[in-house]
């Protein structure tokens, strides 16, 4: 079935908010256990995200603990939305221990200041998502800044998102801007494209 982004983000934005804590900690584990099996070297500098909790959102944070075990010198950036007019920018910040995060108006976690990463140098880039397709398009919030931002990384930069839902056969309205994962995580299995 194809189905345009905006009724793909209605749909799965719905969906993703009938879980409870416990069906959402049980798929966390599971994603987790997927990304195990994953056969990719860990890289050094890792984008990731801080989750819209009341979204339901996947919190990355299991999987880049995982990665800080099996690497510890790696080092974590997260995005910092930068607004002018209509389109949205992402600088990659780095964070450690003293990175104070602020809660910004789409209602996650961004650091408030920090040192910029050269997208160039960013070696994997965990993206959010509301829904995939057996392609590797995702749907995201619509505003286009992560798909700005991945046409500024090199190419062999992993890509990777996390679904607690099945890819959908396609997605309708895909254009030139948009970017395919190379990797998407369900509970059940790991989709390569």
């Amino acid at each position: 079935m194809e189905m345009k982004k905006s009724e793909i983000r209605k749909i799965y934005t719905e969906k993703r908010l009938l879980f409870s804590l416990a069906q959402l900690e049980k798929m966390d584990d599971l994603l987790l256990i997927q990304f195990q099996k994953l056969v990719i070297d860990i890289p050094g500098l890792i984008m990731t995200y801080c989750p819209i909790k009341k979204l339901n959102e996947f919190d990355p944070q299991g999987i880049t603990d995982y990665c800080y075990f099996k690497k510890p010198e790696q080092q974590l950036f997260y995005p910092l939305m930068m607004e002018e007019g209509a389109n949205c920018e992402i600088r990659a910040v780095i964070a450690d221990d003293n990175t104070f995060f602020k809660t910004n108006k789409y209602g996650f976690d961004e650091p408030v200041d920090g040192i910029d990463l050269i997208p160039t140098e960013i070696d994997m880039v965990i993206i959010p998502l509301l829904s995939f397709d057996k392609k590797g398009y995702r749907v995201g919030y619509g505003k286009g800044c992560y798909d700005r931002f991945l046409k500024r990384c090199r190419k062999d930069c992993i890509k990777i998102g996390f679904s607690y839902f099945d890819a959908i056969e396609k997605i309708e309205d895909i254009n030139q801007n948009d970017f395919k994962l190379d990797f998407c995580i369900t509970p059940e299995r790991i989709f390569v494209f």
